[in-house]
């Protein structure tokens, strides 16, 4: 699996690719993919609540900028000094821990006229390849209920939240409920060429998203192929015990039928270091279980796409893009008598 990088001309009529999700998973993604095309939106969550982006939530009223600041990060086309700024945390006083690039998003959220405009404009300031849009401007909290009954409210308190409760979550809603969604992420779904969820974690970075009304259905309605993106591991406090088909129902029982066509996971090895750190954690390498999957009407296509390099378990931005382009090249979306086929092109 090896494609050489486009040609600027191919580059700029690349396919329109819609990305839904948040956390590193997404912005993992999009470093890899911006690199073959230019016609990359991502769509992220709101409904972080913690760290620094908690922080300015709380102080500001403004909704949480970490997930949308990682994601232009990523697409960002700076000088090395800018990406450094970014990124930079202080380390000590009343700002300890927060991210000077929350910040500037935070002062442009006070200049714009709406967090939307705010995000456009350090769009512009970060030469940006693509769109980042925010899911929604609606100020939401994410609230988690457990199969015991149990419920929790806030994203940061779910994963030590169910570590007390030990079972699993049943699912999960916003509140308020089915908040509006930006107009420019329907736009983008409805005129996409692909539409990717995930990677990222299912309960707190992708499912949020289809909280969203509209969210859900546009997906659906949409003639593009969608594909979801298994995660490496399991997550610790969100998917002890889950397989791929886990993840699936997961997604489904909270977005609707229709919501996936094919699904991505990893065959490349975890290296043993890393194993034994996750295993510390209760993680382990996501179980593909076939026939479960095949057996929720989803297409499966397994890639070696893990990163070699590194302290975590991640996606290899390179080869995570290569894999959804061939799935991507590999389909062409044809409607016949109403019905929408996935036809192998040869």
């Amino acid at each position: 699996m090896s494609y050489n990088y486009p040609t600027p001309h191919q580059w700029e009529r690349g396919p329109k690719i819609v990305a839904v999700g948040g956390g590193t998973g997404l912005s993992t993604m999009l470093r890899g993919l911006k690199k073959y095309t230019k016609n990359l939106t991502a769509i992220v969550t709101v409904a972080d609540n913690g760290g620094g982006s908690g922080a300015l939530r709380n102080d500001l009223g403004m909704p949480p900028p970490g997930d949308i600041r990682h994601c232009m990060e990523a697409l960002a086309n700076t000088e090395p000094i800018m990406e450094q700024l970014l990124t930079y945390r202080f380390a000590e006083g009343t700002l300890a821990g927060q991210s000077f690039g929350n910040l500037i998003l935070a002062a442009l959220n006070g200049i714009a006229g709406s967090f939307e405009e705010a995000v456009t404009q350090m769009s512009h300031v970060l030469a940006i390849t693509g769109r980042v849009v925010p899911v929604t401007s609606a100020d939401v909290q994410l609230e988690a209920v457990f199969e015991n009954g149990a419920r929790v409210v806030g994203e940061s308190q779910i994963a030590a939240f169910k570590r007390e409760q030990d079972c699993r979550i049943h699912h999960v809603n916003l509140i308020p409920r089915s908040p509006k969604a930006a107009p420019a992420a329907l736009e983008a779904i409805g005129e996409a060429d692909l539409i990717l969820l995930g990677p990222g974690s299912l309960y707190t970075s992708v499912i949020p998203n289809l909280l969203v009304e509209g969210v859900a259905r546009a997906i659906a309605q949409a003639d593009a192929p969608k594909l979801y993106i298994c995660n490496i591991m399991t997550q610790d406090g969100e998917t002890e015990g889950y397989t791929a088909a886990d993840h699936l129902e997961a997604l489904l029982a909270h977005g609707g039928p229709g919501l996936v066509d094919l699904c991505l996971a990893n065959t490349a090895p975890v290296r043993p270091g890393l194993l034994e750190k996750y295993r510390e954690e209760d993680a382990v390498p996501l179980l593909v279980d076939q026939g479960r999957v095949a057996g929720l009407g989803v297409e499966l296509v397994e890639r070696p796409v893990a990163s070699e390099k590194g302290n975590y378990a991640r996606h290899d931005p390179d080869r995570l893009a290569q894999a959804v382009l061939e799935i991507y090249r590999g389909r062409a979306v044809r409607i016949f008598h109403g019905a929408r086929q996935y036809i192998l092109e040869e």
